[in-house]
């Protein structure tokens, strides 16, 4: 993994305060060259979008959830009951307060995290939590990917590289939360189990209701 990260790409500044600093070498330490790319790329789809759409938002707070969004995948945060969202979110939070930060700014950078892989909510919320979905989004699945330069993602790519990004993440998703596969029920990462997993069953929401204790 590279030792320094550029100061502008494709027109966004990276955050470069101390508490910037350190988020990043946390992922630097505990993540892989794989979730270090997809996150400041995240970042910096998200920061495109807000500048394009002539957004107001907080670049530290969105470079910082963009730093966590993933890190709760990772050995040093992944729970042994949570989502890994929320363990990437209580990681954020609990990293944020060691700053002084206000209360509204902890749960803001909560709800980023939390809510980032939560299309149909997400882009409801706050300019922070919108735009780390969609910059996530388009890094996983393309969302939005024709209405970004064609020179703008070559500039990104050419700082953070995909590196067979298509067939690395899946796996990389899975390995973060194979372990409790019940945290997967009604979230898009169930998909992820049922790909990786021949012997994953879903629990289906009809069938809870259906064999629910009440008599009717």
């Amino acid at each position: 993994m590279a030792s320094s990260k550029p100061k502008v790409v494709a027109g966004i500044q990276l955050p470069d305060s101390t508490i910037a600093t350190q988020a990043t070498a946390l992922l630097r330490e505990h993540g892989t060259a794989l979730l270090y790319n997809h996150s400041l790329r995240a970042f910096l789809f998200a920061s495109l979008n807000g500048k394009q759409n002539r957004i107001s938002y907080d670049p530290e707070l969105l470079y910082v959830s963009a730093v966590f969004h993933d890190l709760g995948l990772t050995p040093q945060y992944s729970s042994r009951d949570k989502r890994f969202e929320v363990d990437g979110a209580n990681a954020a939070r609990d990293f944020l307060k060691s700053h002084g930060l206000s209360p509204q700014a902890l749960q803001l950078v909560w709800d980023t995290v939390a809510l980032h892989t939560t299309p149909g909510i997400a882009e409801y919320k706050e300019a922070e939590v919108a735009l780390l979905n969609y910059g996530v989004a388009l890094d996983v699945v393309g969302r939005g990917y024709a209405h970004l330069p064609a020179h703008q993602r070559e500039e990104i790519i050419g700082q953070f590289p995909r590196t067979s990004f298509k067939k690395k993440i899946i796996p990389a998703f899975y390995d973060g939360f194979k372990h409790k596969p019940q945290t997967t029920y009604g979230n898009i990462n169930a998909d992820i189990c049922a790909c990786m997993s021949p012997n994953f069953e879903r629990k289906d929401f009809c069938e809870a209701i259906l064999q629910s204790p009440w008599s009717e």
